[in-house]
């Protein structure tokens, strides 16, 4: 693809392809699963249970033993690094093994139905934030405090779903976020 000329406006997200309508999505969404391989596949078996389109994981998977359990999710799953991942190399290289799971750096935006979607981990002092201030995405899912959330900044939904890995809060919790109507569910597994 060639750079547009000098002067010419570029956007974030190019149109899409085809022309059909945009069929709602369920997404599963999960984070800070920190090698907790019990927790894992639970998260793994309750997600499943809802038959989601694609899964969204932001962040602090930790090891590279996570990315077969989260390949075994009837559905893609795409994540983001987290503070805790420690040989992003080795994951990122399993996640391609995988042929399920795909790992996009730190940071991760995209149309998914439609709607503009950035995915993060969170970890840096006020990125959540000013990410969801910019007003461009629809849809801001991020990890990083363990603690599930749902909230709006604007027209922005802001996701986190909590932790998977439930060692800080004592429970472990994911999210599902159903994008025809944009509702979310925290549920704990």
């Amino acid at each position: 693809m060639n750079p547009a000329p000098r002067g010419t406006p570029q956007t974030l997200f190019p149109p899409q392809a085809h022309h059909s309508p945009v069929v709602p999505v369920r997404i599963g969404i999960l984070a800070d699963t920190h090698d907790n391989l019990p927790m894992v596949d639970r998260a793994v078996a309750r997600l499943t249970a809802l038959s989601p389109d694609l899964a969204l994981h932001a962040g602090d998977f930790v090891s590279p033993f996570v990315v077969p359990r989260l390949a075994a999710l009837p559905c893609p799953c795409i994540g983001v690094f987290g503070n805790n991942d420690g040989d992003r190399g080795l994951l990122a290289a399993k996640a391609g093994e995988s042929g399920r799971v795909e790992i996009h750096g730190s940071f991760m935006a995209r149309l998914i139905d439609g709607r503009s979607v950035a995915l993060l981990h969170g970890h840096e002092a006020g990125a959540v934030e000013e990410i969801a201030g910019a007003g461009i995405f629809d849809l801001v899912v991020h990890g990083h405090t363990h603690r599930p959330s749902v909230t709006r900044q604007g027209h922005t939904l802001l996701v986190n779903p909590g932790e998977a890995c439930g060692y800080l809060t004592g429970r472990g919790t994911v999210a599902v976020l159903e994008t025809g109507p944009m509702e979310v569910r925290i549920l704990e597994i």
